[in-house]
């Protein structure tokens, strides 16, 4: 009887453990999310050199030394900000790709265009954030890489889809052996790729990122009347490169 009642207890402990165990986890997390936050509100009224983490701490209600606890130093708060934004932007870029039919890749290509603008619009601090001008003394560690790469898996996907099924023809564009090896790094990431299907659609994302920007930044204002027309124009015409398919 002693023994089961000493087992009864011990058993009790480890539960109670596990419970306080359970509500740290929680409060640790609600308190790295409302960090997060005011974070964010930082970046949007000071930009990403205005991201202090004494600030942030005084805007939480914590003393300077607990944010510490919870990012370490500013560039790991610039990496969750990084994070966070390129997940984002991925998760409305893939559920604009993924509402058209998968046979059609234009219409797929368009969701996806579509969705990346609409997001940069609604968050444009978290844009410039990730595609703006870099943060000085600020190096992106790996922990940015898979999402990154979140965004062109579904360019990738398009491309991959269209070689499959003969709707698109990697040959139509020939590189030349310096551009194939300039390419090595995005060849290594997705090897079953022709690099001529990659260098098309490398080119088409980075000339979408950069109409994005170009209208986000203000640099059509007095040179395109209306911005929204103008973009179907160019998305249109970086499906027909991409793709291989006339407009």
């Amino acid at each position: 009887m002693a023994r089961s009642q000493a087992h009864d207890a011990v058993g009790g402990d480890e539960g109670h453990e596990r419970k306080a165990d359970g509500v740290r986890s929680r409060v640790r997390t609600e308190l790295t999310n409302e960090i997060l936050t005011v974070a964010k509100h930082h970046l949007a009224t000071q930009g990403p050199t205005g991201v202090a983490l004494r600030a942030i701490a005084r805007d939480v209600g914590m003393v300077s030394s607990a944010i510490y606890r919870y990012f370490p130093s500013r560039d790991d708060l610039l990496t969750a900000l990084i994070v966070d934004a390129y997940e984002d932007l991925a998760d409305a870029i893939e559920s604009g790709e993924r509402k058209p039919r998968r046979s059609d890749l234009r219409a797929r290509w368009f969701g996806a265009g579509r969705a990346l603008r609409q997001w940069a619009i609604d968050h444009p601090h978290e844009f410039s954030l990730i595609y703006g001008t870099p943060i000085p003394g600020y190096q992106a560690p790996e922990a940015t890489i898979a999402p990154v790469l979140r965004a062109s898996d579904v360019m990738v996907g398009i491309l991959r889809d269209g070689l499959s099924t003969g709707a698109i023809d990697a040959k139509c564009v020939t590189l030349t052996a310096a551009s194939s090896r300039a390419l090595a790094p995005m060849r290594g990431t997705y090897p079953d790729m022709p690099a001529e299907l990659l260098a098309r659609g490398f080119s088409a994302w980075i000339n979408l990122i950069g109409l994005v920007s170009f209208e986000l930044f203000g640099h059509m204002n007095n040179v395109v009347e209306n911005t929204g027309v103008f973009f179907e124009h160019e998305l249109s015409r970086l499906a027909g490169d991409m793709l291989g398919q006339p407009s």
